[in-house]
């Protein structure tokens, strides 16, 4: 799980990245960022629709499984942004985890959030 201090609260914060934050799109995910120079750490969201999964277990298991990969890949993260992993496709919740970290990892690319 991720720290406190690189998650969210409260909907304001999301509604802000949803409004003016920059998109990057893949397949099954869409990731929403945005600079935050008030914050020295990164802060991060999953936000996964019930059009998507249905189940409350099922959508929980599926953000665990990206907080975790998030948790492993903050280190070589650039602080600083506010981002917002959205999921489309219930298949990310039988994508192996090796193809989910790729796919994870190759939005942060895109997006230039590596140091």
């Amino acid at each position: 799980m991720l720290r406190h201090v690189n998650r969210f609260h409260g909907h304001g914060s999301l509604r802000y990245v949803y409004a003016r934050g920059r998109a990057i799109r893949s397949s099954q995910l869409t990731m929403k960022y945005i600079a935050n120079p008030r914050r020295r750490h990164g802060r991060f969201s999953v936000v996964i629709s019930k059009k998507v999964l249905k189940s409350a277990v099922k959508r929980n298991r599926v953000r665990r499984r990206i907080y975790e990969i998030i948790r492993l890949e903050l280190p070589h993260i650039r602080g600083g942004f506010d981002v917002v992993i959205m999921v489309f496709s219930p298949e990310v919740l039988v994508m192996p985890h090796s193809d989910l970290r790729t796919a994870v990892k190759q939005l942060f690319s895109q997006a230039g959030l590596y140091k």
